[in-house]
């Protein structure tokens, strides 16, 4: 994105994409918050490049002045964001703000924004998860320490473009865990979205603790372990990529105590793992330190058998809230992350009274005492993992050609996606496409034509006008009830083909009364749910966030 140094604005090059430095002069550059240490740092270098470059400058654009954000073309290809993360876990409840930089890539049929660059500028306290009973947590102290984090930031609701609230573990399980969702994303501005679920929570803390990124840097293959208050999330990644998902239920405030080691919280994990170490416990029982690591140290060690072991006994594949991971025997190293990660490095020695110092200790103890295959990496984020992942990362933005019938119908919120199996072949079939697209409305037992959901899909080839309208038909015949009952039609693509698309399926085909969206740039898979937020200018793209939103386990 942009740096400023005096009157010199450097894009910095992107290594993945091969992006050509450009220096441009410019009079005035803001931001809303104060530059950090680290921003400093980066300004010195910024100031070294300058004295280095000073006079290649002023031999290719001798008497040129420009300013980049009142120039069309910079404006066209660059988007800034500010955006919101909010972290509703089992144990803890966290708010940051970020600045994000987005810069169109332009290559082959592609008009894919990519993030460039991302500065965090708040960061709330970590605050202890507010319940008001076991079935239900405080959504009037979780709004006050919302609104808290919004005054102490400076950040005014409406000025947010994007973000995530995450639900995640066994904030989940909670009864009003939907209501408080949809109430701090209305609260977080006009465009902040409510997600929660293992998988996408295993995904966003494999970035955010930064094991994505050492497995690129090194090219090679890591497991990150975030072990929060509920749950523990399992991601594989390998050359800066995840390859697998998944979570078990271990967490360190599954049971939590008083001064007096009366137990004030007792989750279902809880009560099963006592089970499992001889122990039958109930909410008032006084427990004992011995019994508490009798607990924590069955825990830990069940980590570590879930990832070195090819057979797992019964009492350890019940531990699993997804689908198992299979490809274990790719990582050659782990990273932690999450509250019980504190433990782990040594970085946190207060007591909250839970589960959560025990357990880190005891996976400490393993790692140094007894044999074990993989290298222990260092965690660039531990307990803000996962909301780090969420304000970075949930964001994707529309290629340039989208094509929207009426504006107004913008933003959208929780649109389902279904993704039906079928090959955008040279040759487009519409009858088998249509007939792919009625399977998988029953393979996710709904009723196409009930209501408004995203058909996503990936097209490969050339853009022939011959192609797209066999595709528009296909399209047409797999969504005739959703046509009839006059709702809306939602398609994403990856391919840049949507205004194209679009203009068919609602004029040349027969004139449908339907609105219509077609979004591209974007790449969607099933179990996806997606907001898409409204037209961005002078860009011409949307916002697109990808959650995965789960309320039941």
């Amino acid at each position: 994105m942009v740096k400023k140094e005096k009157d010199l604005i450097k894009i910095i090059q992107v290594d993945e994409l091969e992006t050509q430095q450009l220096h441009y002069y410019d009079g005035h550059h803001h931001h809303h918050h104060d530059h950090n240490d680290a921003h400093h740092h980066d300004h010195d270098h910024s100031h070294h490049d300058h004295e280095h470059s000073h006079g290649h400058h002023h031999g290719d654009h001798e008497g040129v002045e420009l300013n980049p954000r009142k120039n069309g073309l910079w404006l066209a290809d660059n988007i800034e964001f500010t955006s919101v993360g909010i972290d509703i876990g089992s144990a803890g409840t966290q708010v940051i703000f970020s600045n994000l930089s987005l810069r169109r890539i332009g290559e082959a049929l592609s008009s894919r924004y990519v993030v460039i660059q991302r500065e965090s500028f708040y960061r709330s306290p970590v605050r202890l998860t507010p319940y008001l009973d076991e079935k239900k947590i405080d959504d009037q102290k979780i709004s006050q320490y919302i609104d808290e984090a919004y005054k102490e930031s400076g950040v005014e609701a409406n000025t947010i473009d994007t973000g995530a609230v995450i639900l995640t573990g066994e904030a989940m399980r909670r009864e009003n865990s939907r209501a408080i969702a949809e109430v701090l994303s209305d609260k977080g501005g006009g465009f902040v979205c409510a997600t929660a679920g293992h998988n996408m929570e295993a995904l966003l803390a494999a970035y955010g603790s930064g094991a994505a990124k050492k497995s690129y840097l090194d090219q090679t293959c890591l497991l990150n372990i975030d072990i929060g208050g509920g749950t523990t999330k399992l991601a594989i990644v390998e050359n800066g990529k995840v390859l697998e998902t998944g979570a078990i239920y271990i967490g360190g405030r599954l049971l939590v105590v008083d001064e007096e080691q009366k137990i004030v919280r007792l989750d279902p994990g809880g009560v099963e793992i006592a089970k499992k170490v001889g122990l039958i416990l109930k909410k008032g029982d006084v427990v004992t330190e011995e019994q508490l690591q009798k607990m924590t140290n069955w825990m830990a060690h069940a980590i570590f058998k879930v990832i070195t072991e090819k057979q797992l006994p019964q009492e350890l594949n019940s531990l699993y809230l997804t689908e198992k991971l299979t490809q274990f025997k790719k990582i050659k190293g782990i990273i932690f992350s999450g509250g019980v990660g504190e433990y782990v490095y040594e970085r946190e020695e207060r007591d909250f009274g839970d589960l959560g110092k025990r357990l880190g200790k005891a996976i400490r103890k393993i790692l140094l005492d007894e044999p074990f295959t993989y290298k222990l990496y260092d965690a660039k984020e531990c307990i803000r993992a996962t909301v780090i992942g969420a304000s970075e990362h949930s964001v994707q933005v529309s290629g340039n050609t989208i094509f929207v019938t009426d504006m107004d119908l913008l933003p959208q919120r929780n649109l389902q996606v279904l993704r039906p199996d079928y090959l955008l072949e040279e040759r487009i079939d519409p009858e088998k496409l249509a007939q792919s697209i009625k399977e998988h409305f029953t393979r996710f037992d709904l009723t196409e034509g009930e209501k408004e959901v995203v058909l996503a899909l990936s097209w490969t080839g050339k853009p022939e006008y011959q192609r797209i309208c066999l595709l528009a038909e296909g399209i047409k015949r797999g969504l005739a009830e959703t046509i009839k009952s006059g709702k809306a039609i939602y398609i994403v693509l990856d391919g840049d083909i949507a205004n194209t698309l679009g203009y068919i399926i609602k004029e040349e085909l027969g004139f449908l009364e339907n609105d219509v969206i077609v979004v591209d740039g974007i790449v969607l898979k099933d179990f996806d749910f997606i907001d898409i937020g409204k037209v961005l200018y002078p860009s011409g793209t949307v916002p697109v966030t990808i959650k995965s939103l789960i309320f039941e386990m």
